[in-house]
């Protein structure tokens, strides 16, 4: 598609901080408690057109040996072949395939859907996530900030390793919930 003068794109180039973004997820356990983590080891990039929004695009990329639920023991069985199998999937990968809604201000909110990938097996999914701000560093870059939720049900990933409760129901819920800060450094 050719653009116009009247259609000029103002994109632009975001490196994810990976030192002021989180990435966290839930699930139940044992059907009553909600057990929490993150990934530390985050990456990606965020191309943003300003002018046309829905062809902004983003990408990350998540560390699976970084993930810390607080439980050693726990987090490496969620780094072994039972879940993650971090020693063979080493990345969980994200890259967005349609942003739908507004971007103009701070508390707008938009549809970021994308191809989420997890253990070689690519699932779409749709993040709600809302533009929290955009200013200057004290170091002279631009920075902006976006939170985002959505979920995802970890057997489409083929995370089906489940433990049966003698009272019935399950040891770890199937439905994962998915929380994201990213702040991000204009390139």
């Amino acid at each position: 598609m050719t653009q116009t003068a009247n259609e000029t794109s103002t994109a632009t180039i975001w490196a994810i901080d990976p030192a002021h973004t989180i990435v966290e997820f839930s699930a139940k356990h044992m059907m009553i408690t909600t057990v929490k983590g993150r990934f530390t080891d985050v990456s990606g990039e965020i191309h943003m057109d300003e002018t046309h929004p829905d062809r902004s695009v983003a990408t990350a990329e998540l560390g699976v040996a970084s993930i810390n639920t607080g439980v050693g023991q726990r987090d490496d069985h969620l780094r072994s072949a039972d879940f993650l199998d971090a020693e063979n999937f080493g990345k969980i990968t994200f890259r967005s395939t349609k942003v739908e809604g507004a971007v103009d201000r701070v508390g707008d909110t938009f549809q970021l859907t994308g191809d989420l990938t997890i253990r070689g097996t690519t699932r779409p999914v749709t993040l709600e996530v809302t533009f929290d701000g955009r200013g200057k560093d004290p170091w002279g870059g631009e920075r902006a900030a976006f939170s985002g939720t959505g979920k995802i049900d970890r057997r489409d990933f083929g995370l089906t390793w489940n433990q049966a409760l003698e009272t019935g129901g399950i040891l770890v819920g199937n439905e994962i919930k998915i929380s994201v800060e990213v702040q991000a450094v204009r390139a």
